[in-house]
């Protein structure tokens, strides 16, 4: 293989894709690194101010064409009003990652399944799942027609797995048990489209990513609980999904669909 063939599997550039959740934590990450190797973003959240700023900063850093757009994907008319209006601006739907998650606005509070409010179970399967379903259904109806694009559906290993409660103690950050329903949900929903789109050049995979370092909230204690259950020692720097990202949005995984990729620093293989 020479260089450029290499290169050419992993270009993005002028691609439109579409990211849920944009203002969050990866969100930003992502539309960061996915506008510096060339594609065009469009930043998809309900936090408007956040994402119009992060807009014209990915304008003046990158010079590529992204996009914001407020949109509850929980709302099926706002949903379908955020596809037309990616097509009305680039005539195209490359790519769709599905990356939106549910936060409670009351992060602080220990959320055990003994009290856990069927409410708040009902805000993230909204989120998490519904969100999840009518963005594949109404883009991947777009790619299906174009006969050509590629969906990617962020889920963890907590849709894979338990959740070990030994490593959190007091920390108060335990995942939900509606987290484990709706990222396991998304594992399989994945498999299903991808066999649903079969000889539509349309390919659906997974990403399930363990657990990413963040020293503003998480305690010292808490790291080195949860390090010691990877097998290399360390939870992720927010970085450390750009490839795997960048790797199933491009044509390097043209023979992938259906399928898990688990970036998990060896958690799930012990």
């Amino acid at each position: 293989m020479t260089s450029k063939e290499f290169n050419k599997l992993f270009d993005i550039r002028k691609k439109t894709v579409v990211l849920t959740g944009s203002a969050g934590f990866l969100g930003i990450q992502y539309a960061d690194f996915l506008s510096d190797v060339g594609a065009n973003i469009i930043l998809v959240d309900t936090d408007e101010a956040k994402i119009k700023n992060l807009e014209l900063k990915l304008i003046r850093k990158h010079h590529t064409k992204p996009m914001a757009i407020h949109c509850d994907i929980t709302d099926e008319n706002s949903v379908k009003k955020m596809k037309n209006q990616i097509l009305k601006k680039y005539n195209k739907i490359d790519v769709l990652i599905n990356n939106a998650v549910f936060h409670p606005k009351n992060k602080n509070r220990p959320i055990k399944l003994e009290s856990f409010p069927l409410e708040l179970w009902n805000d993230a399967i909204a989120v998490d799942l519904n969100g999840t379903f009518l963005c594949c259904r109404e883009l991947g109806t777009v790619m299906k027609k174009q006969k050509k694009g590629v969906i990617v559906n962020i889920s963890s290993i907590y849709g894979l797995v338990g959740a070990d409660q030994r490593i959190y103690d007091d920390s108060k950050l335990n995942s939900p048990v509606s987290y484990a329903a709706t990222k396991g949900a998304i594992v399989n929903l994945t498999r299903y489209l991808a066999a649903y789109w079969r000889n539509t050049n349309v390919r659906v995979n997974t990403l399930s990513l363990g657990g990413v370092k963040d020293n503003l909230y998480m305690k010292p204690k808490f790291v080195k609980n949860y390090s010691k259950k990877t097998i290399l020692g360390r939870m992720a720097e927010k970085s450390e999904y750009n490839g795997s990202l960048l790797f199933l949005i491009s044509d390097a995984s043209s023979y992938m669909t259906g399928s898990n990729l688990v970036i998990d620093g060896g958690w799930t293989s012990w």
